[in-house]
């Protein structure tokens, strides 16, 4: 039994929610080592103000173990690989287990061949792809990730949801500046910023999600009933078709250069919908990428121009409203350093689904 410590009204110490989502994995078989990366991907997340990839994700991941369409005890192992490449099979494991493997093996083949690059199959939903991304940036590496997810997603004039959210996420280091880290989807909201919506019965904007004809909606619950979300850009006269391709890229790298579905075929990774039959690949897709800096320059001449981007970027005029121009990372770096010392604050109906987790699986300490 342990206690969650509160920092404040409704703030909760990070450590605290950590060990509380360890020992509610460890009661669905996870390893030790496996419950704890993949809490501390789940509450990077939370610290980072993506709640949507946050401990939101757990009681999908918990159900989705507890009735095997995860492998608990999964070992990934090597399929293939050159000097520079390998793939990876998850052996249909958690995503953040089977992701972090993948991008330390990125990192691996960085170190000896200046670049290195994983495809990885047979794996599941991995949170946020900015935590593997940065796991390159203390080795003086770009890093880069991307992955394909549920087909929720409708290609410009399509009615139908035929590609997932598929994120993209590059972390840059620099000298005396923080890095500049992109972390985006594809689309023009990410599914777990629509659940979250949905979940406290709130409307969501125009120009997000469609009904299952194609016709615009501000339902978030939408989803459950055949309907999709937009491509980055929304419509065609503001570029969805832009959205589209980044999307349909990702799903290249992601799925047919590993081995994975692809497409309107990868398997849920929600436990509301169904399971599929005769998929052409194995599980959700992701691809990883780290590139040592010093194999195309001296790494201080490269550190030294990313400090000068950065400052030029952001020394940038205001438009008119706006306190300062941002770097990509700047908001989710800054609520990292202050979430850390303050707390994360759980939204109530997250705050339900832990205590309703806790009850299930005989984990005692309440919200």
């Amino acid at each position: 039994m342990f206690k969650l410590v509160i920092f404040g009204k409704k703030m909760y110490d990070p450590a605290s929610l950590t060990h509380l989502c360890v020992a509610l994995l460890q009661k669905c078989g996870l390893s030790r080592k496996d419950a704890t990366t993949t809490a501390n991907v789940l509450i990077a997340a939370e610290l980072r103000d993506i709640p949507s990839h946050g401990l939101l994700r757990l009681a999908d991941y918990i159900r989705m173990l507890r009735n095997g369409r995860i492998n608990a005890r999964a070992v990934p192992r090597v399929v293939h690989q050159s000097p520079s490449t390998l793939t990876l099979d998850g052996d249909n494991g958690l995503g953040p287990v089977v992701a972090n493997l993948a991008m330390e093996h990125a990192i691996d083949k960085a170190r000896e061949a200046g670049s290195g690059w994983v495809a990885v199959r047979h794996s599941n939903h991995f949170g946020i792809a900015g935590y593997y991304a940065m796991k390159a940036l203390p080795h003086q590496m770009i890093g880069l990730c991307m992955c394909n997810a549920n087909p929720l997603v409708a290609p410009t004039f399509s009615a139908r949801g035929m590609l997932g959210t598929n994120p993209l996420a590059v972390a840059v280091p620099a000298g005396q500046e923080p890095p500049m880290v992109a972390d985006f989807a594809t689309a023009a909201i990410a599914r777990g910023k629509v659940d979250l919506l949905h979940k406290q019965g709130m409307p969501i904007g125009k120009g997000f999600v469609q009904t299952a004809d194609g016709n615009p909606s501000t339902d978030p619950g939408i989803l459950t009933r055949g309907g999709a979300i937009l491509p980055l850009g929304s419509t065609r006269k503001y570029g969805s078709h832009k959205g589209y391709c980044m999307a349909a890229v990702i799903d290249v790298f992601s799925a047919l250069l590993s081995g994975a579905n692809f497409g309107p075929f990868v398997p849920p990774s929600v436990a509301w919908l169904p399971l599929k039959d005769n998929l052409p690949g194995k599980g959700t897709g992701h691809f990883f990428g780290a590139m040592r800096i010093d194999a195309f320059l001296p790494a201080r001449d490269f550190l030294s121009g990313m400090d000068h981007w950065i400052k030029t970027l952001r020394g940038a005029r205001p438009a008119r409203g706006k306190e300062k121009v941002l770097i990509p990372g700047d908001p989710e770096r800054e609520a990292e350093a202050r979430n850390a010392g303050t707390g994360i604050r759980l939204k109530e109906k997250v705050k339900e689904q832990l205590q309703a987790l806790c009850d299930e699986l005989g984990v005692t300490d309440p919200l």
